[in-house]
């Protein structure tokens, strides 16, 4: 098979199947499918729109794969797909015949709506077929899908209005014509539209048929360039699991859109911090649990989650904003505080709960050098076991892991925006002699481990999750990847995941438990009370006064 050129990806070029111009190149002239003679109901495919196909038909069943297992990546309306049977030898009736293809694979699978109240499910046969005979006898090079709807119902608005959707995948050598050396492979959309449904160019069915074979043009080049995802999703939490949660917490905080007080985007903020509630929960049920287990979220009722484990301290969102997650979380039955500069219009507006854990505070972290003069309301905040949340911290994000090691969290959670160091803005030539990393070295040789420094650079960075973001070429992406080895150098065992929330600024790291190394542990706290110190000698670190009403309240 041919490799992959260092090019970008050849425009997508769409064609009307049933036009006349670039009839060898687009292959108009090979016929639509149709049903074996054997088949006593004849009927034929209807051709909708082709395009060429750069890329061998050896990688088009690994393309159609992802619109299989995927189907949420080309309708917003659609939650994700379950697998209910994948076989190669169980074929259904209701999968057709088509004369000179025989079926390889069939997937049954089970769509899901987004909004189960507005739209149903639907069920779905996948059907792989491969040509009979000839040079390509054998490898899949259609895919028909066909929705199975019960009798008296229709099919849901997401779906097409079609009995059966082919991805048809048509070689160069198979033309009708005498000049076929001037033939290009090509992509084809085919259908069998219900009766009464527009096929026309500005039809509904024509758009969507469009949308579908530019995504499969994307896959079958992605496969073809060894394509590697933007970013990774639901590396620590998996995807199904979430998304259930998801959908309940959802259900039950959706109310709050329409009694939003903030200036803020109601749709954006909302649903932005359900959506890190419900991975913190989640997060914590696998972490604090006796014997990590997931397997049974998917049998939860819609009662509340008070018996899921969680941690012993409390969590405490630093730079809580809107405290909006902060009230999530009481509400969900969640002990601790969220704490900010001033307390925003919301606050008022929450139950009494979650205003009792709302804390107009100015955190200093230079007063953790000395925690014996700290008041009790801030030795309450700070609980052994507590679990930091820094989501677009700002200037408190780098600090995140410092404090973290000197106060003995159980972990934290940082969602990076804005680059900070621990006294001014993030560059590349200020991160680079901040801090020496380079003496973990001697520590993990003791470990008989292999330090973020000692090990190749690659490695580390994809361990990562940034996908294709995980480069140096951005000041975001040299940003996390400072921020990881900080995590690492100060001894938290790190995990990164980008998560499901409608924010650009995505991608979280978590420290979820500490590295076990030989000797004295107290060594990462002294690497911590070290940038502590240090900052307090530059004398550049200046806490910010507490504003706004609870100012003679605040600690």
């Amino acid at each position: 098979m041919a490799t992959a050129p260092s090019v970008q990806r050849p425009r997508f070029n769409p064609s009307n199947s049933s036009g006349v111009s670039d009839v060898h190149r687009l292959h108009h002239d090979v016929p639509s499918l149709c049903n074996s003679d054997s088949n006593p109901l004849h009927f034929r495919f209807q051709s909708l729109v082709s395009c060429p196909a750069d890329v061998p038909l050896e990688l088009f069943e690994a393309a159609v794969s992802q619109l299989i297992h995927h189907p949420e990546y080309n309708s917003t309306l659609i939650l994700r797909s379950e697998t209910i049977s994948d076989s190669d030898t169980t074929i259904p009736t209701s999968a057709p015949c088509l004369e000179g293809y025989h079926a390889v694979r069939n997937v049954h699978r089970k769509l899901l709506p987004r909004r189960p109240g507005r739209d149903s499910g639907l069920e779905q046969h996948c059907t792989l077929y491969a040509f009979e005979t000839g040079e390509f006898a054998g490898l899949p090079s259609m895919l028909v899908l066909t929705p199975l709807v019960p009798e008296g119902e229709s099919l849901p608005y997401y779906h097409p209005t079609v009995s059966h959707l082919a991805f048809r995948f048509i070689p160069s050598s198979i033309t009708t014509t005498s000049d076929s050396a001037s033939a290009q492979s090509a992509l084809r959309i085919e259908v069998i539209p219900l009766p009464g449904t527009p096929t026309d160019p500005n039809s509904r069915l024509y758009r969507t048929a469009l949308a579908l074979l530019d995504t499969l043009h994307r896959y079958l080049w992605g496969a073809f360039t060894h394509y590697q995802k933007r970013v990774q999703h639901d590396v620590l939490i998996p995807r199904e699991i979430y998304q259930d949660v998801y959908l309940k917490m959802r259900e039950r905080h959706k109310g709050i859109v329409n009694t939003w007080r903030e200036t803020t985007d109601p749709l954006k903020h909302v649903f932005e911090d359900i959506g890190i509630a419900t991975f913190l929960m989640l997060f914590w049920k696998d972490m604090f649990a006796a014997s990590a287990d997931l397997a049974d979220v998917k049998e939860l009722d819609d009662s509340r989650w008070t018996s899921w484990p969680r941690p012993s301290g409390g969590f405490l969102d630093l730079g809580c904003g809107n405290g909006l997650l902060t009230h999530i979380l009481s509400a969900e039955g969640y002990s601790g505080y969220g704490i900010d500069l001033r307390a925003r219009t919301s606050w008022a507006h929450y139950p009494d709960s979650s205003r009792a854990a709302l804390k107009v505070h100015a955190l200093d972290p230079t007063q953790f050098l000395s925690p014996d003069n700290s008041s009790d309301e801030e030795k309450s905040l700070w609980e052994p076991g507590v679990f930091l949340i820094g989501n677009h911290a700002d200037e408190l994000t780098p600090w995140l892991p410092v404090l973290a090691t000197l106060t003995g969290a159980s972990g934290y959670l940082s969602i990076p925006c804005c680059a900070w160091m621990f006294d001014e803005r993030f560059t590349r030539s200020s991160a680079a002699s901040a801090l020496d990393f380079s003496d973990n070295e001697s520590l993990d040789a003791a470990a008989g481990v292999v330090s973020s420094e000692a090990e190749d650079e690659a490695v580390f960075i994809s361990s990562l999750g940034m996908g294709a973001e995980g480069t140096h070429k951005s000041q975001y992406s040299t940003y996390r990847i400072w921020l990881a080895r900080l995590s690492r150098w100060l001894g938290w065992k790190i995990e990164c995941d980008t998560l499901r929330i409608p924010s650009t600024r995505n991608w979280a790291i978590v420290g979820g438990c500490r590295e076990r190394l030989p000797g004295d542990q107290r060594i990462y706290i002294d690497r911590a009370r070290r940038i502590v110190e240090d900052v307090a000698r530059r004398g550049t670190f200046k806490a910010r006064t507490p504003e706004g009403k609870a100012h003679d309240r605040a600690s």
